[in-house]
């Protein structure tokens, strides 16, 4: 069979009894096109490991719901999770200005929505903003 590697379009499988469509993904490294056979639903003639399956809002539900086993990595969960850090980040803040902390501050990235506390002014405003968003 003298067929350019590189430009195949038909996939043969089950030794020649199986015809398909190949995959059209290339490697960015060698350059050679995907050995895997298209999905038949594909707009894009890819495989699945390449993007080829097709997604509804219903099939993304399901496997959303599928891949949540215990609640604790779901939206309301991160979200909850975000906004405790920002507090403990607002708070350690508020001891150094207070002067009830020393040493030194958690290192890293600080998380969405945090606001620095930097005098006692904003020390009094967090924690009244706190009070009104529990009411």
């Amino acid at each position: 069979m003298n067929v350019d590697v590189h430009r195949e379009k038909l996939l043969v499988t089950a030794g020649g009894k199986i015809v398909c469509l190949r995959c059209t993904a290339r490697s960015t490294r060698s350059k050679l096109q995907c050995a895997k056979p298209a999905l038949k639903s594909s707009t894009t003639q890819k495989c699945g490991h390449h993007g080829g399956r097709p997604y509804s809002a219903d099939v993304l539900r399901r496997i959303a719901e599928a891949n949540t086993l215990h609640g604790e990595t779901s939206k309301a969960a991160k979200q909850r999770s975000r906004d405790n850090s920002v507090l403990l980040h607002e708070l350690e803040d508020a001891l150094h200005v207070l002067g009830m902390a020393e040493g030194p501050r958690t290192r890293g990235r600080k998380p969405a929505g945090y606001k620095g506390v930097h005098g006692k002014a904003d020390v009094i405003s967090m924690i009244l903003e706190r009070i009104l968003h529990r009411m």
